[in-house]
């Protein structure tokens, strides 16, 4: 699982975002630099790193040795949660796990060296475990 070794701050605040301001395309990521075939998102969500790690899972059976795989996002904003039947107050809860928002148009995953039909298969696999809607899409 993908996880910070180091914070600079271990709570962040919560943001107050509108889904309007969520649903903009992103500005960064969002062209394919490593390999031949990628995984785009098309909706906004929160992406746990066991969502990303059991794609990853999936992916890394189809580039077997001869293919690469790279992962384009990283899990780095914390989620806090407080333990079930703890009243209100006294605090925010302790670190649960770390998420990536994604955007749309943000690439997720890259791959190269494998043959478009099993890549895309993959790809198509992997999606099934995320929590945005994506696309496939080939380098020019």
């Amino acid at each position: 699982m993908l996880f910070p070794k180091k914070v600079k701050h271990r709570k962040w605040q919560t943001q107050r975002k509108s889904a309007k301001r969520l649903s903009r395309p992103d500005t960064r990521g969002t062209t394919i630099v490593f390999g031949s075939f990628a995984l785009k998102a098309l909706t906004s969500a929160r992406m746990t790193s066991n969502q990303i790690e059991a794609a990853r899972k999936v992916l890394t059976r189809a580039t077997a040795k001869t293919g690469k795989l790279w992962i384009r996002i990283f899990p780095d904003r914390p989620v806090t949660a407080k333990p079930a039947e703890v009243g209100m107050g006294s605090g925010k809860g302790d670190p649960k796990h770390y998420v990536f928002e994604v955007r749309p148009g943000r690439i997720l995953f890259e791959m190269d060296g494998v043959a478009e039909s099993i890549a895309r298969a993959h790809l198509r696999q992997a999606s099934m475990k995320l929590p945005v809607k994506t696309s496939i899409i080939t380098r020019h």
